[in-house]
C-alpha cells in the first residue's frame, strides 16, 4: 500500500496570498472609513474613528507578515525622523507666512468650510479632529501599511508609493466635493463642473501623496510624514481661522 503526502506549502507562496487578501481587506476598511466619517457618523465621532481604522489596519499588515519597520514602526530611526519631520514642517509653515506677506495669496485661507469657529472649536479641530481622525489615520494608511502590502516595504520602490498615492487621491472624492467653498479654489476654477474640480482634487491630493512618501523614506518613519502633515493641516486651519478673524 503506497500513500501519497502532499508537497509542503511554500512560505513565499502564502506570504504572497496572505499580503493579497490584507490589501483587500485594507481598501475595504478605508473605503467604509471615509463613508462612515463623511457621510454617517456624527462629528464628534471623527477622531474616534481615524484611530481604530488606523489600528485594523495595522493588524492587517502583522497578519500579512509584515514587521513593523516595513509599515514607519522604526525606533531606531526615530531620531531621524523627528530631523526630518521638523525641517519639512518648518518648511511648510515659512510657505504659510509668504502665503500671509503677499495680499493676492491671502485668498488661500478664506476656507467656507472652516466656518466661524470660536477658539474652543479651533482647539478641537486642530489638536484633536485633525491629528487623530486625519493625520495619524492617512498617514498609517497610505505612507505605511498600503506602499508596505504593495511591495515597498522598508526601502522606496516607485509602483507601490504611486499605487499609495492614487489611492490616497481617491480617498479625498467626498472631501473635494466642498472645495469650492475654498475663495481661492473658487476663484480659480469655480466655473468649472464640480466632477472636473474634484478630479482636479484628487489628482493634486495623489501628488501630495508621493511628496508625504519622500518625507517618510528620507526619514524612515511615518514620524516625518506625520508632522510635514500636520504642520500642513492644522497649521494652515489656525492661519485660516485668524486670517477669517483679523481681514
Amino acid at each position: 500500500m503506497t500513500t501519497t503526502t502532499a508537497p509542503p506549502r511554500q512560505p513565499e507562496v502564502t506570504g504572497l496570498r496572505r499580503r493579497i487578501l490584507a490589501l483587500a481587506a485594507a481598501v475595504l476598511v478605508l473605503a467604509t472609513a471615509t463613508t462612515l466619517a463623511n457621510r454617517i457618523l456624527p462629528g464628534w465621532a471623527y477622531p474616534l474613528c481615524g484611530p481604530v481604522t488606523a489600528a485594523a489596519l495595522i493588524a492587517l499588515a502583522r497578519w500579512s507578515g509584515l514587521r513593523p519597520s516595513a509599515i514607519g514602526f522604526d525606533r531606531r530611526h526615530f531620531r531621524r525622523a523627528a530631523v526630518v519631520g521638523l525641517i519639512g514642517a518648518v518648511l511648510v509653515l515659512l510657505g504659510f507666512g509668504i502665503a500671509l506677506a503677499v495680499p493676492s495669496l491671502r485668498t488661500v485661507f478664506s476656507d467656507g468650510r472652516i466656518g466661524d469657529p470660536g477658539l474652543g472649536q479651533l482647539l478641537w479641530l486642530a489638536v484633536l479632529r485633525i491629528p487623530l481622525g486625519t493625520v495619524l489615520l492617512e498617514e498609517v494608511a497610505f505612507r505605511g501599511v498600503l506602499p508596505a502590502l504593495l511591495g515597498a516595504g522598508e526601502r522606496w520602490r516607485w509602483a507601490p508609493v504611486l499605487g499609495a498615492a492614487g489611492l490616497f487621491g481617491l480617498w479625498h472624492l467626498l472631501p473635494s466635493l466642498a472645495l469650492v467653498e475654498n475663495a481661492a479654489v473658487d476663484a480659480t476654477v469655480g466655473g468649472l463642473p464640480l466632477a472636473v474640480v474634484s478630479l482636479m482634487a484628487m489628482l493634486a491630493a495623489a501628488g501630495a501623496g508621493v511628496v508625504l512618501s519622500w518625507w517618510r523614506y528620507t526619514g524612515r518613519s511615518l514620524a516625518a510624514p506625520i508632522m510635514v502633515h500636520l504642520a500642513t493641516n492644522s497649521g494652515g486651519l489656525v492661519l485660516a481661522w485668524w486670517v477669517l478673524a483679523h481681514p
